[in-house]
């Protein structure tokens, strides 16, 4: 696979995104107001223990306090193969605990923690208080499984050394370049101890790497092509840490110079732009929705105008493949999670609903988040789930529309003057004016103006009382309000 990481640095703002074959697929954006929290070392206070929920909040110094649930609390060493405790045999309000951020602060929820603290390096993640060495499933071979396990087992002194996990990146890795990566979190873990040793409650101990060398941490592999940056500090960041830990990365790290924008390249802005659009054009002429709610995204899949050139069924079957591509390529586009419903067209032929499937699984094989696919249901949806660690493309680029406070939906002007008439109606029967004046939005005025103008004059000569009408420009579509002089 073909794969160039494009990097746009800002005072303010770092975008990078992934490009395979010529086409992004992923989008990262980090805001210096609003960087990402995951992996972020604190020395917390507990403020709330809740039994019933078996779970704590813990004062990290933000905003809102963090999730601290019973199962991501350490147990004592000699209550590990009991059942699980209460989480009041575990903490206490006011206790100081070293907790690590395991999911960003997500709507109004606060951020996920635990206090098993975990650091990433290139090839491993180091556990403080782990033992043994795991390998990632996503290394099947079984021999090099074996061989990496030993190797990084041979590194640690079995008593006192910490547990270890290696990464999928590791694969094919050499001793020394484990070696290393091993020095590296043992120095980096005396480094959180010593800072969360001497740090007040509220405190950050350890931050993530920025975006910028994050990404060259986590996404750059042997099949790497290139790594173009558009920041000269950014740049010598990158290839700093490159020599140190991707080695072979290290060459391909370069400062992009052009004239043209770096995420011009490819029309990046371009997809980004349309990845906030609900609909989806496909080639074939047909489209699919997205609708990203609180509970879960829906997506469905329409034929539009597309007729194909035989039967409908074909139709449908062609329609579907060339959705299930697409809406791959949306699900890491826009960094969708939770739970998501896909409503492909319905087809008769289960020979076709098992095509559509493998070819929808086999289009998120290269998706790093983990997914979980069910069979086509007796209602013909597909159930998945996505893990959501971060915001969505659209909750990071978009606040809730004021109007209509992201119903999607307002009133129309139409339903307003009843409205209107209803008010003015209520307020002659309350009280007593010689006139009334309506503000209201210029679509609003212009229909009373206009189409209800024979039902304003009725009302008018009913009231006895003249209505006056004032159009205010900041007023939304369905805002009005009635005065009486």
């Amino acid at each position: 696979m073909s794969e160039e990481l494009l990097i746009n640095v800002t005072p303010r703002e770092t975008r990078a995104a992934v490009v395979e074959h010529g086409v992004v697929q992923e989008v990262f954006i980090e805001r210096s107001s609003k960087r990402g929290l995951i992996g972020n070392v604190y020395r917390g206070r507990v403020s709330r223990v809740l039994p019933g929920m078996q779970a704590a909040f813990v004062d990290i110094g933000l905003a809102r306090t963090g999730f601290l649930h019973v199962s991501d609390v350490m147990r004592p060493a000699s209550d590990e193969q009991g059942s699980e405790p209460s989480i009041r045999e575990l903490l206490r309000d006011g206790q100081d605990v070293l907790v690590q951020v395991t999911k960003d602060p997500l709507g109004s929820k606060g951020a996920r923690l635990t206090t098993f603290i975990t650091i990433p390096s290139r090839y491993l993640v180091l556990m403080p208080d782990g033992n043994g060495v795991g390998v990632s499933t996503r290394i099947e071979d079984e021999a090099e499984r074996e061989r990496l396990r030993e190797l990084v087992a041979g590194e640690r002194d079995s008593e006192v050394s910490p547990g270890y996990i290696v990464r999928t990146a590791a694969e094919g890795s050499s001793s020394d370049a484990l070696h290393a990566d091993i020095q590296f979190l043992d120095q980096l873990w005396n480094l959180i101890r010593e800072h969360a040793g001497t740090a007040k409650p509220g405190t950050l101990v350890h931050a993530e790497l920025p975006l910028a060398v994050r990404v060259v941490r986590d996404r750059a592999a042997n099949h790497i092509e290139r790594v173009r940056v558009d920041d000269q500090m950014a740049c010598e960041q990158m290839v700093e840490f490159a020599e140190r830990f991707v080695p072979d990365v290290a060459p391909v790290v370069e400062l992009y110079a052009n004239r043209r924008p770096i995420l011009d390249l490819y029309n990046i802005e371009e997809d980004i732009q349309r990845a906030l659009h609900r609909k989806v054009p496909l080639k074939s002429g047909g489209h699919v929705v997205i609708d990203q709610t609180e509970a879960m995204t829906t997506i469905d899949v329409n034929t539009g105008g597309y007729v194909g050139h035989s039967n409908l069924e074909e139709t449908i079957f062609r329609t579907n493949l060339e959705a299930a591509v697409a809406i791959a390529r949306q699900l890491r586009l826009r960094n969708l999670g939770g739970i998501i419903i896909i409503d492909f067209i319905d087809m008769e032929q289960l020979l076709h609903r098992d095509q559509v499937l493998e070819a929808f699984q086999a289009a998120l094989a290269d998706d790093h988040a983990r997914t979980q696919i069910t069979q086509v249901s007796s209602l013909g949806l597909v159930e998945m789930t996505r893990k959501r660690t971060r915001e969505s493309l659209e909750h990071i680029l978009c606040d809730t529309c004021q109007t209509c406070s992201g119903s999607g939906f307002v009133k129309s002007a139409e339903t307003i003057c009843y409205e209107i008439f209803r008010e003015i109606v209520r307020q002659h029967r309350q009280f007593n004016f010689t006139e009334l004046r309506v503000l209201a939005h210029q679509d609003v005025i212009e229909m009373l103006l206009d189409e209800e103008s024979a039902s304003l004059a009725d009302l008018e000569a009913n009231l006895g009382k003249p209505v006056r009408l004032q159009t205010e420009a900041q007023y939304g579509p369905d805002q009005f309000d009635v005065v009486l002089l």
